[in-house]
């Protein structure tokens, strides 16, 4: 790889805010980090205040001026939330939609109700694949949780026969799969085209979650043998009544067309790319405007309207709460993904994308790799797969600027694997499995954090198995 010149490390930047050499670029690097860590983990500081004091120590100890280390930080995090704000409220917007609807209900009834025996951990996958392309890890969560228990109990099923296929799905869906926040931060500071970026993602989750969901599920419930909890089965929304009766729910095409679609559109804009690679054809720029993440995501929502909300008995009026309440959640991780975005900006601004591009040719370490270890030590130390994402992004992004479009996808899905390292006690997810299952501490460490790995470790070797091949 050519090394580059400072211009061309960053587009918002002529030359580096800092003349500092490697040695105290390493050291501030590893202090602001150390900073996050500390104040995320020892502190429990929010992420968002956690990241920008990081970046503020970090400019700091680089030896740029204070002014300067906060345009930046103030630049990168306007940038991101311009880049990606928009598409994780749509996204919001539309897991809301598809909770409160009951489409969720339908799609987990309709495939239960064709599934039975050993096809049922394959079911559970195929569930929170689908459902978790739209809703956040926590939200699917929250939401599947329930199902997997109630089938488990009623299907006299292994707890973790059946839990760890649903959890597998979520989590890829997560780590991998735009929209969710953290591939979007990485697809946008690595400036990789997010409809190959999909592409790629949807090939890397499946062997991925076949491994770490179905197969993985056979010996963890060897390992851990617990009943259902009666106190963590509430009472499926589909059961609930409301005034009129047993409340209706919409269809299962409809809902599935509606949950596929922004991938559909996106993932047709970069076939057409491919085939007709003419940006002046009339055919690719139409595809170029539906095919984009926000009108994709747009078009998802407002057909939700009408296949989601209607049919469940949602007039006009119950529109606008239910939009106030899909946004609310969102705001913190706005602000995170916002200050990740400013923390990166940082970084390149203050030369460490220069660094890491030296480091990684004098070291002849794979950008791929370098990419995934950077995450796995952040994901360790801090347990978020969304810090993870965005402070690896900003740190390898330099690495990216000679690649084709495909390697710089496969970045972004290293970066992705690497953030779902070793789960453990420091991860609000591990706490949340842990009182959803009703396990112990070691329970939900053979189990969900074992888990992680293996989907941390097999993503990351397929990402460089593709990229030896495309």
């Amino acid at each position: 790889m050519t090394r580059l010149s400072v211009e061309m490390l960053a587009a918002d930047t002529v030359e580096p805010i800092t003349s500092a050499g490697h040695a105290q670029l390493g050291i501030a690097v590893l202090a602001g980090i150390a900073v996050i860590v500390l104040l995320i983990t020892k502190f429990k500081l929010h992420a968002f205040l956690s990241l920008t004091l990081g970046t503020l120590v970090l400019g700091a100890i680089a030896g740029a001026p204070l002014d300067k280390a906060i345009a930046s930080f103030t630049t990168g995090l306007g940038t991101t939330v311009a880049g990606v704000g928009v598409l994780i409220a749509l996204g919001a917007i539309l897991g809301k939609m598809l909770a409160d609807s009951g489409g969720a209900d339908q799609i987990v009834d309709t495939i239960l109700a064709r599934a039975g025996g050993r096809s049922m951990p394959w079911a559970m996958v195929l569930i929170a694949s689908v459902i978790g392309l739209p809703l956040f890890f926590e939200v699917g969560v929250v939401l599947l949780i329930p199902v997997v228990l109630m089938v488990a109990k009623r299907g006299n099923y292994s707890l973790m026969r059946i839990g760890i296929p649903a959890l597998a799905g979520l989590s890829v869906m997560h780590g991998l799969v735009p929209p969710h926040p953290g591939p979007l931060v990485a697809i946008d500071a690595v400036g990789a085209d997010l409809g190959v970026t999909l592409a790629l993602g949807v090939l890397v989750a499946i062997p991925t979650v076949v491994i770490a969901g179905p197969l993985f599920s056979r010996y963890a419930a060897r390992w851990v043998d617990v009943p259902a909890p009666d106190r963590m089965i509430p009472q499926r929304p589909s059961e609930e009544s409301d005034e009129q009766g047993k409340r209706p729910l919409p269809g299962f095409g409809p809902t599935l067309i509606t949950i596929l679609l922004p991938v559909v559109l996106m993932l047709s804009k970069a076939l057409v790319d491919i085939v007709i690679d003419d940006p002046a054809h009339t055919v690719q720029r139409v595809f170029d405007v539906i095919g984009s993440p926000m009108i994709a995501l747009l078009a998802a929502v407002l057909l939700g309207i009408f296949t989601l909300l209607r049919p469940a008995g949602f007039g006009k009026e119950r529109l606008s709460p239910l939009v106030e309440k899909g946004l609310a959640p969102i705001a913190g991780i706005l602000l995170i993904v916002g200050a990740g975005g400013g923390f990166k900006q940082t970084l390149i601004d203050t030369g460490v994308g220069q660094m890491v591009l030296d480091i990684s040719e004098d070291w002849s370490i794979p950008a791929l790799l370098l990419a995934w270890l950077i995450a796995v030590a952040i994901r360790l130390a801090t347990g978020s797969a969304t810090v993870a994402t965005v402070s690896a992004a900003g740190l390898v992004a330099p690495l990216a600027a000679d690649m084709s479009t495909t390697h710089a996808a496969l970045l972004v899905l290293a970066i992705g694997a690497g953030s779902l390292f070793f789960s453990h006690v420091n991860d609000a997810g591990f706490w949340l499995v842990k009182e959803y299952f009703g396990l112990n501490v070691g329970q939900t460490v053979k189990t969900w954090s074992v888990m992680e790995t293996i989907i941390s470790v097999v993503a990351g070797g397929v990402v460089l198995l593709l990229s030896l091949i495309i």
